[in-house]
């Protein structure tokens, strides 16, 4: 007999989080460039195989991208006739102000490991370019407006100025307030 659905839905989480661990313990002793797949695996005592079916790979273990309902989610709380840019910005400070000590745990652990590796910094523009895809797709989707090239290059930007907050807040050893430094970097980029 099968435990159904639900159980299913349990395990494969807690398969999700035991990878996640095992690969964030190992990228912080040994450094992102020195683990593989294999490493992961092992370490988390599941198959190479089991590894992917969790993560298309050791790069999205540690910069992972949002789901269509949390980038949903950002922008249905925002007055749909603010700016995009500040649809973005209200949402992102919003969706970091309900983190948990947990959640916010686990964000440093990840993006220290970003912040010192190189390949890892750069990669994480790509990110940015998909994630304000998948923004400015769920405005389309929902009917709330219809993107152009003009809320491409704001969508890009704002999730670009969200990166280097992150950036400041890991190069900074997390000594300053997350919220501090995606207010900066928002700021900055109003500014210019």
């Amino acid at each position: 007999m099968t435990d159904g659905p639900e159980g299913r839905t349990r395990r494969w989480e807690t398969t999700h989080r035991r990878i996640l661990a095992a690969a964030l313990a190992l990228f912080q002793e040994h450094g992102f460039d020195e683990v593989g797949v294999a490493h992961i695996a092992a370490a988390a005592h599941v198959s190479v195989p089991t590894f992917y079916a969790h993560y298309p790979s050791k790069e999205h273990v540690i910069m992972q991208l949002p789901t269509r309902e949390a980038t949903a989610a950002l922008l249905a709380a925002q007055p749909a006739d603010l700016p995009l840019g500040q649809q973005i910005r209200r949402g992102v400070v919003q969706m970091v102000a309900q983190f948990t000590p947990e959640d916010r745990a686990e964000l440093s652990a990840r993006w220290r490991v970003i912040a010192t590796t190189p390949a890892l910094r750069n990669r994480a523009a790509e990110f940015e370019r998909t994630t304000a895809t998948m923004l400015l797709d769920n405005l389309t989707e929902t009917g709330r407006r219809t993107s152009g090239p003009t809320d491409a290059v704001v969508a890009g930007a704002y999730m670009s100025a969200f990166t280097v907050g992150l950036l400041a807040w890991a190069d900074g050893d997390f000594e300053r307030k997350l919220e501090e430094c995606l207010e900066e970097a928002f700021d900055a980029l109003e500014a210019a």
